[in-house]
């Protein structure tokens, strides 16, 4: 532990008799001045013997380090030593194996000779037992020794072939010829092969596999190898399926046999597409081809699908440098005649499903489609009939009913969906913006123009005249679906359409043919704003039959017990469902544009109705009372400047009930203002009492 003073000089005084008060024991300062002398004449002993023992060890370690030092020295030299002679050993080795390799190569220099001889005195033979019509040796005698008579066959064989054109048609005369051995065992080497697959010896077939490497069947061999490999693997009703576990199988098999695994795999791959796999689909698709359309897409784009599939699975496989290209031209080939006209055969078929689904509407609701002109000398009747209601013809009736089905729609966008889905994976990519712009303008053509806006047209039509009673405002629904379907033509468009226009010239047509759809209908949505007279003409009428000249110039004035008069309860009513209606058909700023239109005339419609009147003191609190409510309403609109119309209008009627000597004060109020004298002239003069020379003498 470390050394501290303070505390060895507490335990020295506390062990020192008279150092401390201990058991009350006096403190003696003597005593331990004494023993603290004492200890410290120790101490220095102490001190002096250690560092006695310390110089003694100094000494001897330097002694033993001169020693080291020494010994270091000679291992030094040894170590020299011993490098020399390493090196004059690996020089002498080094001269050692220059003369090996120099004997060596002398010693190969006379033995390839001697071996090359021997080979062709082996050869000369074989081949004189050929020329002698005999074949005596035991290569060729003996069935186990087939891989070493091949060598020799394959070896003299190419001899055969190097002699002079007239020597070899001698040789041929031969009863036992080169060439007819040579097939003869070329057969017997592949029949070998075929009964080790069979058997499932891998080490024997890649023997047999090796030694036909060098001959002429060995693309046979390769054959008979897929042809078995196939026999008992297209069992089951999935063609694909199929032909992906056998190729699994064969990637593990076949680079254990053939020294070309990569091709022999792309060879039998090869063989399944051009046989398997393009009888499998023209079965499936000749049989719809020119029947059946719709199912002869969908079979197209099964098939099509589940080929490229397989195809995804077969690039796990060494096929070769390009396996891409390799199993693309695979594919094409077997597609390429259903390929060639498969946009033509998808527009056809689209074009009479999207007719046939709108007839079958049509047919539902037992309507013919009739031809509604959009221009011309019938245009300008309807407008000059719904804007002058000058009976220029009888309006078309359509009882309610809209013409426009959400079932319809899905259906055609389903159908038009699939096909874009069809086309992104069926068309050539260069063709493919141009073939998805074809089916677009198949939708628009039938959704957007045959039921969109042939509905809006007849809507157009069947708006009644603004003076006709208990009309019914369908268009109003017309437009509340169009807008709906419009909005999921649009989300088709954005899902499916873009994704395969995107970057292309096509996407500017395509904006461009939207665009001016859109456009189109919000033209005949202008002009179906002409609802707004029907509404109006509602109204004028409500008040016609409702209100009476004695709601405002009662015979009692005090005995009035309504708050408001029977006409404002109808007519709130029917403008809050209109506006209700309203909001429910439309969506963004067209809802704020047409309930301001409906809101202005509206309010010029009650300020016209109003003035037809005169008004006792109490008829112009009751007519207040109606334009409180009527402002009321207008709230419903949210539209500031409808609610101020009403509100400016609701100061007017003050001045039918105000005493006639604050007329001034009241005209000269922040709401009136600045209002046109004549206006303030005109509201007053609707008092009972305007007549009296003190009302004109005030207002004047």
């Amino acid at each position: 532990e470390p050394f501290v003073a303070d505390e060895y000089i507490e335990r020295l005084a506390w062990r020192t008799p008279g150092g401390g008060s201990r058991g009350g024991e006096a403190f003696d300062p003597k005593r331990l001045l004494e023993e603290f002398v004492n200890h410290i004449q120790e101490l220095q002993v102490m001190d002096e013997r250690i560092q006695r023992k310390v110089e003694k060890l100094e000494q001897q370690c330097q002694k033993e380090a001169k020693e080291f030092a020494k010994k270091v020295q000679e291992l030094q030299k040894s170590n020299q030593v011993a490098f020399q002679h390493f090196q004059e050993l690996d020089e002498h080795i080094s001269y050692v194996a220059t003369k090996v390799c120099h004997l060596g190569d002398q010693l190969e220099g006379v033995n390839t000779p001697r071996q090359r001889a021997v080979e062709a005195q082996k050869l000369m033979k074989y081949f004189n037992e050929f020329l002698d019509g005999e074949l005596k040796s035991d290569v060729f005698t003996n069935s186990e020794k087939i891989k070493e008579a091949a060598d020799i066959i394959q070896k003299l064989h190419l001899i055969a072939q190097e002699l002079p054109f007239d020597s070899l048609m001698d040789f041929c005369c031969y009863p036992l010829s080169f060439s007819g051995k040579y097939h003869d065992l070329e057969c017997q080497l592949i029949q070998e092969f075929t009964s080790a697959q069979r058997r499932g010896e891998i080490s024997r077939m890649r023997e047999v596999a090796a030694v036909l490497l060098h001959f002429k069947g060995y693309s046979h061999c390769v054959d008979v190898y897929i042809k078995q490999c196939q026999e008992g693997a297209f069992l089951r009703n999935d063609v694909f399926e199929d032909a992906a576990i056998l190729c699994q199988r064969v990637n593990k098999q076949v680079g254990e046999v053939f020294s070309n695994p990569e091709t022999v795999l792309a060879k039998l791959i090869q063989n399944i597409f051009e046989v398997k796999l393009q009888s499998y689909v023209k079965d499936q698709l000749e049989e719809h081809r020119k029947s059946d359309a719709e199912q002869y897409l969908k079979n197209l784009y099964d098939l099509y699908t589940r080929t490229t599939n397989l195809s995804s699975k077969l690039m796990e496989f060494n096929l070769g440098t390009d396996k891409q290209t390799f199993l693309s031209k695979l594919i094409k080939s077997i597609f390429i005649s259903y390929l060639e006209n498969y946009i033509e055969v998808e527009i056809g078929y689209l074009k009479s499903r999207s007719a046939m689904i709108l007839q079958r509407y049509y047919d539902s609701k037992n309507h013919q489609k009739r031809s509604i002109g959009t221009g011309g000398i019938q245009d300008l009747k309807e407008r000059i009939r719904q804007r002058t209601n000058l009976p220029l013809g009888p309006s078309i009736d359509t009882h309610g009913e809209t013409f426009l089905s959400q079932e319809v729609v899905v259906n055609l966008l389903q159908e038009t969906k699939q096909a874009f889905e069809r086309c992104h994976r069926l068309s050539d990519p260069s063709d493919l913006p141009k073939n998805a712009f074809r089916i677009f303008s198949m939708l628009v053509e039938f959704l957007c123009t045959e039921h969109i806006d042939y509905a809006l047209e007849t809507g157009l039509a069947g708006i009644p005249s603004s003076d006709s009673k208990n009309a019914n405002l369908y268009f109003l629904d017309v437009v509340h679906q169009a807008n709906t379907i419009f909005h999921l033509f649009d989300k088709q468009f954005n899902d499916h359409l873009m994704p395969l226009i995107s970057s292309s010239p096509k996407l500017s047509e395509c904006l461009q043919k939207k665009k001016d759809i859109i456009e189109q209908m919000e033209v005949k949505l202008d002009m179906g704003i002409d609802t707004l007279n029907c509404m109006i003409g509602q109204m004028k009428h409500i008040l016609a039959a409702e209100q009476k000249k004695t709601d405002f110039k009662p015979e009692d004035e005090n005995n009035v017990l309504i708050q408001y008069t029977n006409a404002c309860v109808k007519v709130c009513g029917y403008v809050r469902k209109q506006v209700e209606k309203v909001r429910n058909s439309m969506d963004g700023k067209n809802v704020d544009t047409v309930l301001m239109e409906l809101g202005v005339r509206f309010h010029r419609l009650i300020y016209e109705h109003l003035q037809q009147y005169s008004y006792s003191c109490m008829g112009g609190m009751l007519a207040i009372c109606d334009v409180a409510e009527y402002r009321k309403c207008a709230k419903d609109f949210k539209i500031a400047l409808v609610l101020q119309l009403f509100d400016t209008l609701h100061a007017l009627c003050n001045l039918l009930v105000v005493a006639p000597d604050n007329l001034k004060q009241v005209c000269s109020g922040e709401q009136l203002a600045n209002l046109d004298k004549n206006i303030l002239h005109s509201f007053v003069q609707l008092r009972v009492d305007y007549r009296s020379a003190r009302l004109a003498r005030h207002f004047s």
